[in-house]
This record gives C-alpha cells, structure tokens and sequence, in this order.
C-alpha cells in the first residue's frame, strides 16, 4: 500500500490518498502510479527525513492537507508557523531562531512561541 499526495496548482496539499504500490502492475497507457493518481507518492513512515522503522526516508515529510510540495527539493513540508522561523533543510521542519526550553515533567505549564517578542513564554496549563 501507497500513499499519494494530491497537490492544487500551487502544490499545496488538497488529500493524501492510499493506492497501489509502486511495484504493482500499472494499467496499460500510464507510466506510473503518480500519473495514474495523479499526485506525488510519500512515505506514511517518514517525519523529519527520518524514517520510523530505519529505511530510507522519502520526501522528507508525510504531508497532510495544506502542506507544501517543494519541486526543487522534492519534498513535502509544513506551511511556515512564524516569519522569523527559518527551514531546517536537513529535516524539512520549521525552527525558532532559540530552541525551545526544556519541559520538565512537574511543569504545569506549556510553552508558547511569542513572534513579537521573539521569545518563548509560559503558558500556564
């Protein structure tokens, strides 16, 4: 079993679709299960161009509905959460210009990005 993304005119993610495996027999006149489907395959298995069970990871990322398709890199990643968040293009994921405080688990509070501040607060739970 297969997943296919299918993108809108932007390549923004509309649905990820199951289909047919990429080795299953294609119908005669189509050239491959992306043709057939037309969308682009991705990997259930893959999130930060990792894959969970230790195979190659495919397109960086599983998508979901509004995520980008990214021709040049040929990989999916989620829409940009803040302006001043730039592309970790090792992982395809978004990152704060600071990482993110360490959560303890007697914290009872989460914490929140704030973009005007640039900083992360307390957001008490």
């Amino acid at each position: 079993m297969a997943h296919y993304a299918i993108l809108d005119e932007n390549n923004i993610v509309l649905r990820v679709v199951v289909g047919r495996d990429e080795t299953d027999e294609l119908p005669e006149g189509v050239e491959s299960w992306e043709e057939y489907y037309g969308g682009k395959r991705c990997s259930y298995n893959t999130f930060g161009n990792t894959h969970s069970t230790g195979g190659k990871p495919f397109r960086g990322n599983y998508p979901a509905p509004g995520f980008i398709y990214d021709e040049e890199w040929d990989a999916f990643y989620a829409p940009q959460p803040y302006p001043s968040w730039k592309m970790n293009y090792d992982k395809f994921t978004w990152e704060a210009p600071i990482p993110m405080p360490p959560i303890k688990p007697e914290d009872t509070f989460i914490w929140r990005w704030s973009e005007p501040n640039k900083e992360w607060i307390k957001v008490n739970l």
